[in-house]
């Protein structure tokens, strides 16, 4: 992949499970009056995927919106939204709402989410009655999805759209979104199928982090992909999520300068509740700041 020479930008998630409104508030305020923070993150779950089954999970899209209207400059977004949970006509409607809510904040994520045979997602499609479908299945309505929703966002008279795994009649847009022509559009996922979707559609494409060298490899994929669609690779802003350790700050450093060592310049910081007093502005100096305690050598043998 090749080395883009654009500084990172990072960015912070807070799962909204398992912790208070109130709690993430404070955070996200805190986050908007911190420059070097640039975006912030929630993600989109029914129920608990960790921890107490029964505890709390706020809905992403309604959390956002309270969210957005709270803060004044931090670009905003869920990370990412299932497609599986909501039909996509619907899924733009509230993402223009979104949007003009935040005066053109917001970065449009959205996968083929969670397969119902994971056990902790599984419950969430019989507690809400969603139907099941497989992986091929999910990939193919998200690339769907992408283009209905493109389609509402920026056509400005009705129109019909009768496709495989989605049927509308007099479909329109509005609101539309504040952003011209849309919100950026973020897809993520890892496999291979999905990349071709992300070649084809996305702005940003988000994987999670932890494996660097997966990582890199699934990137170097999706490189190929958009070549074989004459789309110039540099155009997808390569975004990876970074678990943030409070108790060990120097090994989160270490795993930043892998990151954007390898390419990446989206970078997301995820925060484990409970967060700390005054979290946002230990990240931006304790994290963001301060570079890593060892330098990471390229292939080339360069030094960051």
């Amino acid at each position: 992949m090749t080395q883009p020479s654009t500084p990172p930008r990072f960015g912070i998630m807070t799962a909204p499970s398992q912790v208070d409104y109130h709690d993430i508030l404070r955070v996200w305020r805190e986050a908007d009056t911190i420059p070097e923070i640039e975006h912030a993150w929630l993600f989109d779950h029914l129920m608990p995927i960790g921890g107490d089954p029964n505890g709390p999970a706020y809905e992403g899209w309604t959390l956002l919106s309270a969210l957005a209207a709270h803060t004044r400059r931090l670009r905003l977004g869920v990370l990412v939204i299932s497609n599986r949970f909501r039909p996509p006509a619907m899924l733009a409607k509230i993402a223009a709402t979104v949007d003009v809510i935040s005066a053109g904040r917001l970065d449009f994520g959205i996968g083929a989410g969670s397969r119902p045979s994971h056990p902790g997602a599984r419950r969430e499609y019989d507690a809400h009655g969603l139907p099941y479908h497989d992986a091929a299945h999910a990939v193919s309505s998200l690339a769907e999805a992408c283009t209905v929703i493109r389609r509402l966002w920026t056509e400005t008279e009705p129109f019909d759209h009768h496709g495989t795994h989605i049927q509308l009649t007099g479909a329109f847009g509005n609101p539309k979104p504040f952003q011209r022509p849309h919100p950026p559009l973020l897809i993520g996922g890892r496999g291979s199928s999905t990349l071709r979707v992300v070649a084809e559609h996305a702005d940003l494409w988000n994987v999670p982090g932890g494996d660097i060298a997966d990582a890199v490899e699934r990137s170097a994929l999706l490189d190929r992909y958009c070549a074989e669609i004459g789309r110039d690779p540099a155009s997808v802003t390569r975004s990876i999520v970074l678990a943030v350790s409070y108790a060990a700050p120097a090994s989160t450093r270490n795993a930043i300068g892998e990151a954007t060592e390898a390419g990446f310049r989206h970078i997301v910081l995820g925060l484990a509740p409970p967060y700390p007093e005054h979290v946002a502005r230990w990240v931006a100096d304790e994290l963001i700041s301060v570079p890593p305690a060892n330098p990471v050598r390229s292939e080339r043998g360069r030094t960051r």
